[in-house]
């Protein structure tokens, strides 16, 4: 009754944290009309910042009640019943890849890095975001090396903690001989809660990072896009399930 109570906590969790980013997206939205509008004072750039700011300690919230409830059971989080099967499909420890933040950004400039950033260097500028100089091009290549280099160390760890699990604990039911069985799961168990909340961490870094890279105007443009992004995965990932007769 405990690991399904905690699981009924998480769903719920997970269901407010989603209503809580609808809601955000539409604080964006009417942030972008406004600026569009010609809204462009000292006090409409201090608002655009100050709901930046706020959007950021959500994440910080979410982040940190993820972690208690991790210390708890932490295995739905791998594998979440409260998600759809698509999104399910692309976790990646918990969540989405850190890197996935710096390819939006990619996408939203009209941007390929490797064929491009010469023209960049030389002042040119393009796309959505109200146009990213070669500096900040600069910084955010050098953000994605370093970002894709924590998570192949992660996805590393996570490999060996997975082969652990099957090269000792469960191996030892194969063979009749089941030992302390539990001490072992629950020792697998905190060292999984530890990857989600680093991996957690390596995603609330590098979305700091490249917020602080761009204007307050881009980083509200690039937030709007994320978060319509991260709903349609979800309206996608219903509509397929009921598609293919899954509850």
């Amino acid at each position: 009754m405990a690991a399904s109570s905690d699981q009924t906590k998480e769903a719920c969790i997970y269901k407010e944290w989603m209503k809580l980013q609808e809601q955000e997206l539409s604080e964006l939205n009417q942030a972008l009309t406004l600026t569009a509008a010609g809204c462009t004072t000292t006090g409409a750039a201090d608002e655009l910042s100050h709901l930046i700011d706020k959007i950021m300690a959500h994440f910080v919230e979410y982040t940190q009640i993820r972690s208690c409830m991790a210390q708890a059971d932490v295995s739905p989080y791998f594998a979440p019943t409260w998600c759809t099967s698509l999104e399910r499909s692309v976790l990646w420890i918990g969540g989405c890849r850190p890197s996935s933040f710096i390819r939006l950004i990619y996408a939203l400039s009209g941007l390929e890095i490797e064929s491009r950033l010469s023209e960049f260097l030389r002042g040119a500028r393009i796309g959505n975001l109200g146009g990213l100089s070669g500096d900040q091009i600069f910084m955010v290549d050098e953000l994605q090396g370093r970002t894709i280099g924590e998570e192949r160390k992660l996805s590393t760890r996570m490999a060996s903690l997975q082969e652990d699990l099957l090269d000792h604990p469960l191996a030892s039911i194969a063979v009749k001989s089941e030992g302390n069985l539990d001490a072992a799961l629950d020792d697998h168990g905190r060292a999984m809660a530890e990857m989600l909340a680093e991996a957690d961490q390596l995603r609330l870094s590098s979305l700091k990072e490249l917020i602080g890279i761009l204007t307050p105007r881009q980083a509200v443009d690039f937030m709007a896009a994320g978060k319509k992004l991260r709903l349609c995965m979800q309206d996608w990932g219903k509509k397929r399930d009921l598609d293919h007769g899954r509850n």
